[in-house]
Order: structure tokens, then C-alpha cells, then sequence
């Protein structure tokens, strides 16, 4: 028999990509599942999801912003009208089971289908969970997260399962001369991959961009994505230089991550998850702004093991060159924190949940 599935998350990488290895190992354990994405126009799921094939609507909501804004004042519509069109695209749909991987989008979803008496699953990837899974923890028939810690924030941790953050498949699947390749890299060298998440982050550009002569100088070279709003600056100040390879956006980043040596990023949970999967040295630089610091939590799971190094990013134009010259000068040292990361690897989290779904849309 055939089910159909309708995932909601997005907003950033850290809420959608969950939900991608979610829906393919959902694919590999029924192939004729019929899959529905829903999350909202612009942002980063409304350009990936239908590149990676899977359907995909969209309803009008927002998150809420700390300043008297526009979208502020007209959240209360928003919410409304988001309600209205899950209602419709559930009922237009006939999901078996709905699925929510945080961001403010999946809130109206998952609290219609609840309503509607679907069966509704929530995973949390972050160690402080989102106002959506704080909100709507109770009402999912099953709530799975990524850290023990997570479950203190919780009102009712009945349905509460620890199972960590699902990563693509993909992931580890690449050798490094294949990565190497791809980026049209030298496989030789030493490759520093520097990402600061899907939207980026100035003050990790920043300070590469300041270290940037004495990285050159060493034979590295980079993998370097910037995010959209900084790609023009960090573009204009490195043209003519060879670094390596520069963009906005990585879409394969199996292969970013099997050409490098040392990866330098922040540390929101779905990072972590792919770092521990394929035990990658890291620089870990916690976004300051993160609800309850729980970058900063994030990070310290993977510090206090030995499979990281983490860097303020109050301090990150400071101290980020030497931490990486002394990684990249230690093979012994970045041996040992692989080991480390690879210990703390979760691989099989998104098969899991991807079993317990199909088993709750084909019980329902």
C-alpha cells in the first residue's frame, strides 16, 4: 500500500536538510511513497527541495523579529492565513503522516494535522529546542531529538526519543580525490573548508579574508562558502588570488567535505551531526545570537571529547589563524580528534526515524 508523507522545516539548512534524509531513507524503505515539502517562498528550501525532486508548496508565515518591523505587525495575518492554507494543502494532500523538523513554518502544519487526528512526528536538532517544537512537543505522537539535554525544555517527555540528527546518505560516500576533483582542487594540498551554515557568516569570512597571505602561503587551499549577501565583498577581495575555489553556496557538500582536511564552521546541530558522521577535524565558531547559546552547548559535546576546537566569535579575527595554522601543522592532532568525532556519529538516525514514520502512516 501506498502512503504519502508531507515534511515541513525550513527557513535555514539546520531545519531542512533533516527533513531531505528523512524523506530518502523513507524512499529507500518504500519506494512508491508520495512525498509533499512545504515550506515558504525565498528561502533555501524553496530553491533545493525541487532540485533534489520531491514536490513542493509553499504558505505565507514568518518567524518574529526582535524590532518593531513590518512582518512583526503582520504576523498575526500570517498566522492565520498559514493555518488556512495547511488546512487546505493537508486536506488537498491526504497525508498518512506529517513531519516537522523546526522553523517557524512547520508550526501551522503540524498543529493542523493534529488537529485533523494525523499522525504527526517532530524532530529537534538543536541541544535548546525552537519556540515550534516548544510549542507543539505535546501534541506530536512522537518527538525525536539530537541531545539529551533537549528534554528539560520539554513539558511532557512521554513521546520523547533520543535518536540524533539524520544526515544524508551521501555523506562519506565521496573519497578525497573525488572531492578534489570536483572543486577542481589539488589533492595533495591541505583543503580548509569554511562555511558559516547555508546563509553564511561575515565575521568567519572576515577572518579568513584577514589570514588569508599566510594561508596561501602554506600551499592550502580553500573551499570557501560565504553565503549570499557576502559573496560580492569576499569575491572583490581575493580576485586575482588563487585560493582554491569561492561561492555563495555549496550544493554538494559530500563533496566539500571529502576534500577537506580541517573544516571551519558554526556549530548548529545539523553540522554536527555531519562532521560526527565522517569524523572531520573542525574550528568550531558559535553563532553569539543562537536562542540560549546552544551553538555554544553544541559545540562543547564535540570540545570536551577532543573532536573539535572552538573559537568565540567575540574573538574568532583573534584567534582563528593560529588555531588553524596549529591544526593544519599537527597530523597526529587532527588524527585523534577524527576518532573522536567518529565516536560521537549518529549514521543511522535518519534510517531510524524513516522506519517509525512508515510504521505510524501505515498503522494510523
Amino acid at each position: 500500500m501506498n502512503i504519502r508523507i508531507l515534511l515541513a522545516g525550513g527557513g535555514t539548512g539546520g531545519h531542512l536538510f533533516p527533513a531531505l534524509a528523512i524523506a530518502d531513507e523513507i524512499k529507500k524503505l518504500k519506494p512508491d511513497t508520495e512525498f509533499l515539502f512545504v515550506g515558504t517562498k525565498g528561502k533555501i528550501e524553496a530553491r533545493v527541495v525541487p532540485q533534489r525532486g520531491y514536490a513542493f508548496e509553499t504558505i505565507w508565515i514568518s518567524g518574529l523579529h526582535r524590532r518593531l518591523t513590518l512582518d512583526n505587525l503582520l504576523f498575526p495575518v500570517k498566522v492565520v492565513v498559514a493555518l488556512v492554507q495547511s488546512f487546505f494543502l493537508i486536506k488537498k494532500f491526504q497525508p498518512d503522516a506529517v513531519v516537522g523538523t523546526g522553523g517557524y513554518v512547520c508550526g501551522p502544519i503540524v498543529y493542523v494535522a493534529s488537529l485533523l487526528g494525523i499522525p504527526t512526528i517532530m524532530h529537534e536538532s538543536n541541544s535548546y529546542p525552537g519556540v515550534t517544537t516548544r510549542m507543539l512537543a505535546s501534541r506530536a505522537r512522537k518527538v525525536y531529538i539530537a541531545f539529551e539535554s533537549t528534554r528539560r525544555w520539554l513539558k511532557n517527555t512521554a513521546n520523547v526519543e533520543l535518536v540524533g540528527t539524520p544526515t544524508r546518505d551521501a555523506l562519506g560516500s565521496v573519497s578525497k580525490e573525488q572531492g578534489c576533483a570536483f572543486f577542481k582542487l589539488d589533492p595533495v594540498k591541505k583543503t580548509v573548508l569554511v562555511f558559516g551554515g547555508s546563509l553564511g557568516a561575515a565575521s568567519i569570512n572576515s577572518a579568513i579574508l584577514t589570514s588569508l597571505d599566510e594561508i596561501v602561503k602554506m600551499s592550502v587551499q580553500l573551499i570557501w562558502q560565504t553565503g549570499q549577501s557576502d559573496y560580492e565583498r569576499i569575491n572583490n577581495a581575493v580576485r586575482g588570488k588563487h585560493i582554491g575555489w569561492l561561492g555563495a553556496f555549496i550544493d554538494k557538500m559530500e563533496y566539500a567535505f571529502a576534500a577537506a582536511d580541517v573544516v571551519i564552521c558554526r556549530s548548529g546541530a545539523t553540522t554536527l551531526a555531519e562532521l560526527t558522521r565522517i569524523g572531520k577535524p573542525a574550528i568550531l565558531i558559535p553563532y553569539p545570537h543562537a536562542a540560549a547559546d546552544h551553538q555554544t552547548h553544541n559545540a562543547k559535546s564535540l570540545v570536551d571529547v577532543g573532536a573539535a576546537v572552538m573559537v568565540k566569535d567575540s574573538e574568532v579575527l583573534l584567534d582563528l589563524k593560529s588555531a588553524l595554522l596549529e591544526l593544519l601543522n599537527n597530523n597526529e592532532q587532527r588524527a585523534r580528534m577524527s576518532e573522536a568525532s567518529l565516536k560521537l556519529g549518529k549514521p543511522n538516525a535518519g534510517r531510524e526515524i524513516a522506519m517509525r514514520v512508515a510504521e505510524l502512516a501505515v498503522r494510523k
